[in-house]
């Protein structure tokens, strides 16, 4: 009897085409469901990825390569400025956080 995984992974949105045309490529079931990041408060896709518990590593190699991490600049108001004049600061966002799950039973109707 083969062991199934579920892997629950948080991406960016703008990295969900490429991520799930290669978790495709491998034969990996899944669904997306829209989300949103509660730090910047950015487009997110949450990805629900079945697959057979060999094929984890394949996964996440995968996710690696699709889901870049980028450095975007969020503006913060200048501390004891009297005039708020927004000021840049670099913010790492993207690549995946993923988390696996055993799956007790799998069935497809």
């Amino acid at each position: 009897m083969t062991t199934h995984l579920l892997l629950l992974a948080v991406i960016q949105e703008q990295d969900l085409d490429s991520a799930t045309k290669a978790l495709q490529n491998i034969g990996a079931s899944l669904t997306y469901l829209a989300s949103a990041g509660g730090f910047l408060g950015r487009r997110n896709a949450t990805l629900l990825i079945g697959l057979p518990a060999e094929k984890q590593t394949e996964a996440l190699d995968v996710l690696h390569e699709a889901c870049r991490q980028r450095i975007e600049y969020m503006t913060l108001p200048l501390e004891g400025s009297p005039m708020p004049m927004p000021a840049p600061v670099p913010v790492t966002v993207g690549g995946a956080t993923v988390f696996a799950l055993p799956v007790e039973r799998f069935e497809q109707i």
